[in-house]
């Protein structure tokens, strides 16, 4: 067995970043990310996104943990959730929506493929 150790995410450098694919107005976000695991269905890393507003385009199931920043997430079909540093969220496969980042934010996420 192999025990993959996420050690102090909150200050890890992130390996690629790139202006997010949807943009809603400006300021343009910015995303950086870091995989840490890839296999068997499973991708898990870090993920961090400069303010601004654009549309969540993965297909995948996610989970995710907040590690700082403040943002809101409006699905397509439902209320605007408020996220915190802290918080955790379950994104079912699919689901769409307005990402609205006040603050930075960092998450740790788990997708399954």
């Amino acid at each position: 067995m192999s025990i993959t150790h996420f050690k102090n995410t909150a200050h890890m450098t992130l390996d690629a970043s790139s202006p997010v694919a949807v943009p809603l107005g400006t300021p343009v976000a910015v995303t950086s990310v870091t995989c840490v695991e890839c296999h068997d269905g499973v991708e898990t890393g870090i993920w961090a996104c400069t303010p601004g507003r654009w549309r969540r385009q993965i297909v995948q199931q996610e989970f995710c943990h907040f590690i700082q920043g403040r943002c809101t997430f409006t699905p397509d079909d439902g209320e605007t959730l408020t996220i915190e540093a802290g918080d955790a969220l379950m994104l079912p496969a699919n689901s769409t929506g307005i990402w609205d980042i006040q603050e930075t934010v960092r998450k740790t996420y788990v997708l399954i493929l």
